[in-house]
């Protein structure tokens, strides 16, 4: 089959409702189409662990663990104190921890179980992350058996309520410059917690405002002497009354933008003593006369191995900031298909807003990009799995998944936010009432695209991995390999730089639109577009900073300033294509022939529309010629009218039960809406009794002279 529509137009077909004018066909059984296998796109999206996620799913259809819009934020955080319990009644926590400690030892189970919750309350999801993903995984990743022996049955079971104490007021995302300091003594064998200035304190802390009764501190460990770099410190910070323990002062972050279940607060550490082997110590240990050792030694891999061991934050935001995302979706084209506005011109119905070209635009190619998200998703999902679990954990493979982390959670972050509020607009008024959800979705949300990394310094670490590979096709080549290369540059320069692509294209061109994209925008030139905009920019980009080699620190640091919004835009690009190749794996494998056809379509209007972001690029240098430019945007609109029958079997397969989406006009209240007022103007001019409008009068008047 071929991978685009050919020359064939969207379907003409005309469904005309009883006692109404045509509107466009609403499913695909209308359309005289072959429909999607609804319930095996439900397992490709819900992915490796979907009974994993079935069982969380099941789990927050009680009343219990839902969000209650409005209520005060001390209720709002007992509340989900409350539902924190109720997971570990139904043996849902820690499911990542050790088999002796009551885990099950499964870390893809474990994350993908976790990403469900946003469905219920994004605050419980987050607190759940903060007790078990954060303060319980410092201890699980960077402790010993010691420390899990001590702690972890207690941190699973809720009986150790924690905070997981990296980020200062003074440094976020730069972790190795963080101003707390751990100085061990070892007269008394303690290391001595402390906050040298105010911007040293921990700030933003789930667990630190009222429930937390340790943290797991990060800090800089000095001993002799001689700071040895960030390192992870379990530090109690109240009794068992919930008083704050001497030398620990905590703050209340009171009201945020969102998440308000979460009780966020500051911690300060005036001279804390702690036993020296509260010290973290899988990566670096001090014996009792203070020495320092490490199995790594090189600070630099020890500090970025440490944080390695965390990285599942981000990956479970890129998960859960996709399901949010399907939410948003589901409501606002559910919606769409049964809220009417505006007559067809007939004077006789009104037309559903998903017919409107406008709307399809506006929704279809952002349910493309969430399918392609949950896709990327899960190959993420495996690999963390794969590392964790033991079964492919290098050091090649624990980069190779930072770097995937790094590239996906920007993206999908910033597309919940972008989606969210489309569809929030989509829906008009009745999105902005909060019993539908979507207003409180945006707010609770908005964090995921600062936390566990800003987005931007996370694109930027991707820039430079992409840097170093591209580099390192260069480690030990001789002069000739290195002249062949620019010689190749240099040759595809000038073949973009002249036009003689776009020369072809053009003459290519000629004809219609629909034949200029079955020769120039199937899948195989997608991926060429695509990969080839990542291959340039990774390419111009190191050759812009090729003699920050020969410059002082400070003039190279200066001329990388200049070009870090370029690399920042590499990294997206690479996160773009990494998602559409997800896409694009996934549609290979369906056999069906229906549903390859339908996500066919659907794969391809998320490859054309990251085609359309950046037509200037693509025209700037040579890729594309104006007609096949001025096409892309032409035949997305094609294929969100070809997609239109199928678009509430595409959101119907996120297989969201009622309780999950706890929307009103997204469950049927809506359409009840629709039909009682179609049924009373039908009854109206059935009976002869309907009024006449002027426009009527005046045309009649207007008829008879």
């Amino acid at each position: 089959m071929a991978d685009v529509v050919r020359s064939k137009k969207p379907s003409t077909h005309r469904h005309t409702p009883e006692g109404g004018a045509p509107t466009a066909p609403h499913s695909a059984a209308e359309a005289s189409e072959a429909r999607i296998d609804v319930a095996h796109v439900t397992e490709l999206l819900l992915g490796t662990w979907r009974e994993a996620r079935l069982e969380s799913r099941e789990m927050i259809k009680d009343p219990a663990f839902w969000q209650i819009h409005g209520l005060p934020m001390p209720e709002h955080r007992e509340r989900v104190l409350d539902q924190l319990h109720l997971f570990v009644r139904a043996d849902a926590s820690g499911r990542a921890f050790p088999r002796a400690h009551g885990g099950q030892e499964d870390n893809g189970g474990n994350l993908a179980s976790f990403e469900e919750l946003v469905l219920a309350d994004p605050s419980m999801q987050i607190k759940a992350g903060v007790q078990w993903g954060l303060f319980g995984s410092a201890i699980q990743q960077l402790g010993t058996t010691p420390h899990h022996d001590k702690w972890l049955s207690d941190v699973r079971t809720l009986a150790l309520p924690g905070a997981f104490a990296m980020t200062e007021m003074g440094h976020g995302s730069d972790v190795a410059a963080l101003g707390t300091t751990a100085t061990y003594d070892p007269a008394t064998e303690e290391f001595v917690i402390h906050t040298p200035f105010r911007a040293a304190t921990k700030e933003f802390l789930g667990n630190a405002a009222v429930h937390g009764r340790a943290a797991t501190v990060f800090a800089q460990l000095i001993t002799g002497g001689v700071s040895y770099g960030v390192h992870c410190f379990f530090v109690p910070i109240r009794d068992a009354n919930g008083e704050t323990l001497p030398g620990v002062k905590s703050e209340d972050d009171g009201v945020k933008g969102g998440l308000n279940g979460i009780d966020n607060g500051r911690l300060a550490f005036d001279h804390v003593r702690i036993p020296r082997e509260n010290l973290l110590n899988r990566y670096g240990d001090v014996a009792a006369d203070g020495t320092y050792s490490s199995k790594i030694p090189s600070p630099g891999r020890r500090f970025f191995t440490m944080l390695g061991a965390l990285v599942q934050g981000r990956v479970s935001l890129d998960g859960a900031s996709t399901t949010g995302a399907a939410l948003a979706e589901y409501i606002a084209i559910t919606y769409a298909g049964q809220r009417r506005q505006f007559d067809s011109g007939s004077g006789t119905d009104e037309v559903v807003l998903l017919d409107y070209g406008k709307h399809q635009r506006r929704l279809l190619p952002r349910l493309a990009q969430t399918y392609a998200q949950f896709f990327a998703h899960d190959h993420l999902l495996r690999m963390f799995d794969g590392v964790f679990s033991g079964a492919h954990d290098t050091p090649d493979e624990r980069e190779n998944l930072e770097t995937l982390a790094a590239a996906l959670k920007p993206l999908s972050t910033w597309n919940a936010l972008d989606t969210i509020q489309e569809c929030r607009e989509a829906c008009g008024g009745a999105g902005f009432m909060a019993e539908n959800r979507l207003v409180d979705l945006h707010h609770d949300l908005d964090v995921y695209a600062t936390f566990e990394g800003d987005n931007n310094v996370l694109l930027q670490l991707v820039g430079k991995r992409l840097l170093s590979d591209f580099a390192r096709q260069f480690k030990d080549k001789d002069a000739a390999a290195l002249a062949r290369f620019a010689v190749g540059q240099t040759a595809g320069k000038i073949f973009h730089g002249a036009g003689l692509r776009t020369l072809g294209q053009s003459v290519a061109d000629f004809g219609s639109t629909a034949r200029s994209v079955e020769l120039g925008l199937r899948a195989e030139q997608q991926h060429e577009l695509l990969a080839g905009r990542v291959e340039q920019m990774v390419t111009d980009l190191a050759t812009a900073l090729r003699p920050a080699a020969k410059l002082s620190q400070a003039e190279a640091a200066e001329l990388f300033n200049e070009h870090q919004s370029e690399l920042i835009e590499t990294a997206r690009a690479h996160g773009e294509l990494l998602q559409w190749e997800a896409f694009a794996e996934v549609v290979g494998a369906v056999e069906d022939d229906g549903t390859r056809q339908v996500l066919t379509w659907l794969r391809d209007v998320f490859g054309l529309w990251l085609i359309e972001k950046h037509l200037a690029w693509y025209l700037i240098n040579g890729r594309l010629s104006p007609q096949r430019a001025a096409s892309v945007t032409r035949y997305i609109d094609r294929l969100c009218a070809r997609l239109r029958p199928h678009a509430q079997d595409l959101v119907d397969a996120f297989g969201f039960a009622p309780e999950h989406v706890r929307a009103p006009i997204a469950l049927g209240g809506e359409r009840e809406r629709q039909e009682e007022a179609r049924a009373y103007y039908a009854a109206q001019r059935a009976s002869g009794e309907a009024p006449v409008s002027e426009k009527t009068l005046r045309k009649q008047a207007a008829s008879s002279t």
